[in-house]
């Protein structure tokens, strides 16, 4: 039997350890806004662009290490939206912690293939392939 929750001005005071990974992901958050406009004007500045300037675009080290960023900002604050929901509608302890863990390894999966890829491309277009 679980101890009666304790409360501090009338509000119930958290059993886990929420708070934590709340600050996190309301920090993943406030990156990602910048990081999103800069995807969208990004691509709306490369569309219909060509083979050279997708390559002189690549060839730029701000903007290669700017996606890389992203990708991994946007696949951190992804896998705490789903660990969150994991949590709150899973009723069972065991798989809650297996779904949490079979999304961390899908997270972290697409975020090394989506850095290889963005490298690959790089290489591939300074290469002139």
């Amino acid at each position: 039997m679980s101890a009666a929750p304790q409360f501090k001005n009338n509000v119930k005071i958290s059993e886990r350890h929420g708070a934590g990974e709340w600050k996190i992901e309301k920090i993943l958050l406030l990156l990602l806004m910048p990081l999103t406009l800069w995807v969208a004007s990004t691509g709306f500045t490369l569309a219909g662009a060509d083979a050279a300037a997708v390559g002189a675009w690549f060839a730029s080290t701000l903007n290669r290490g700017l996606l890389i960023v992203t990708v991994l900002v946007f696949y951190g604050f992804a896998y705490l939206a789903w660990k969150v929901i994991i949590e709150d509608y899973v009723p069972a302890p065991g798989s809650r912690k297996s779904l949490s863990l079979v999304a961390l390894i899908v997270f972290v999966a697409l975020a090394a293939a989506s850095i290889y890829f963005i490298v690959r491309a790089a290489a591939a277009l300074a290469a002139g392939v």
